[in-house]
């Protein structure tokens, strides 16, 4: 027994240097809506215009996460993890001193890039490290890094960008992110998810094709433009339509992870229940939750119930698209993976364009909930169709690798 406890306790030093990783891929890419207005000012540019640095790192991870994770199939994955790694640490420094907009966009799209391949390798090496019936547990973990650092990460690096200036909020990130990549040197077996790195480039791009794939990427997509059409303009919108005061605005956001970190354990109950009516029954519950998010904007109180809410239906649907699109190309593991935060993030990154047109429109922050109403009727429409086509046509899928 105490042999046992000693084994899952070194197993779990090579999970927690993971997690701690993914906390900081997190915080990095969402602390930016809380730092946004004070990124605007700082730079001389307008929050709508700031608001491309939402949107170029939703590109990097969309684009260049998937090209870097083929690219780098054959590379050990601990050797890769601590690359990306490295060039996350670099990148954050050099967001931390960037003197200009381009330079900071361009240095948030090297970090994005380091993101959208990572997150599709830990999970393939967090699963090798567990045995079968721990798999799941191992996966959520690393998933909870965006949960929890919604939690803590962004509301401290609001706070820290409030206090001592926005680039401080960087200079953290990247301290945070050398730590997890010391840990992760420390920690994780040198042959860790060493199986992922056989099969054929060919093997990987034809399992783009199958239904299941396209459908979840596209529901995927239309989830995350309604989600970033707001949340890019969080910050502005609770101060301007709902009246807080910008120190408030932390509490808010943290009020938001714990509603997605409770999202992401109902969804992972719901997707062992039944795939595909869970991902249906949670984007219904998001339309609710945005026409709420509408309709409370201006009155304080029910907003922060709103946000709540909001933030558990947001995550909620994470773990069941994520489950289809691995159950589904469990023989193409690495791109598949790695499409996962790509069809996020080319919503995120067409959510915040649109919420940028719309506000340069003149129609204003309280009207943004309308946008991920549309979008959402239009993923559950699809998720419907994709559901039904499925029990008409079942294809066969291959049972995940050993």
């Amino acid at each position: 027994m105490k042999a046992r406890l000693h084994a899952v306790s070194i197993m779990s030093l090579p999970l927690i240097a993971l997690f701690l990783a993914a906390f900081a891929f997190g915080t990095a890419e969402f602390v930016i809506a809380g730092v946004l207005p004070d990124v605007a000012t700082g730079l001389g540019v307008t929050i709508p215009v700031a608001g491309y640095l939402v949107t170029g790192y939703a590109i990097g991870i969309a684009i260049g996460g998937p090209l870097l994770a083929v690219a780098t199939k054959k590379l050990s994955r601990k050797t890769l993890i601590l690359l990306l790694g490295g060039g996350f640490t670099i990148g954050q420094v050099l967001c931390a001193i960037a003197p200009t907009l381009e330079i900071l966009l361009a240095a948030r799209v090297l970090v994005a890039v380091m993101h959208g391949t990572y997150f599709g390798i830990a999970a393939i090496v967090a699963v090798s490290l567990v045995p079968r019936d721990k798999r799941g547990f191992a996966v959520a973990l690393i998933l909870s890094g965006l949960t929890v650092s919604n939690i803590l990460g962004v509301p401290g690096g609001t706070a820290i960008g409030n206090m001592f200036g926005w680039r401080a909020t960087f200079w953290a990130v990247g301290i945070l992110s050398l730590i997890a990549t010391l840990a992760i040197a420390l920690f994780l077996p040198a042959r860790a998810g060493e199986a992922s790195t056989g099969g054929s480039f060919r093997r990987e791009f034809k399992a783009l094709a199958r239904q299941q794939i396209i459908t979840s990427l596209i529901i995927a997509i239309l989830a995350m433009i309604a989600q970033y059409s707001v949340f890019t303009y969080i910050a502005p919108l609770l101060i301007e339509v709902t009246g807080l005061d910008s120190g408030v605005v932390p509490w808010v956001l943290l009020l938001y992870g714990v509603g997605s970190t409770i999202g992401v354990f109902i969804g992972g109950r719901l997707s062992d229940w039944k795939l595909m009516p869970a991902v249906i029954t949670i984007l219904i519950v998001q339309v609710l939750a945005f026409i709420l998010l509408f309709v409370a904007a201006p009155h304080p109180l029910i907003m922060a119930v709103a946000v709540v809410i909001w933030g558990g239906a947001n995550f909620a649907v994470g773990t069941p698209i994520q489950a289809r699109v691995l159950t589904t190309a469990s023989d193409a593991p690495n791109l598949a993976s790695a499409l996962i935060p790509t069809g996020y993030n080319i919503g995120i990154a067409i959510g915040a364009m649109i919420g940028a047109a719309a506000i340069e429109s003149g129609t204003g922050y309280g009207s943004l909930p309308l946008i991920g109403i549309v979008c959402l009727i239009a993923a559950a429409l699809v998720a419907i169709a994709s559901h039904w086509a499925e029990l008409r046509m079942p294809q066969a899928i291959s049972s995940p690798a050993e």
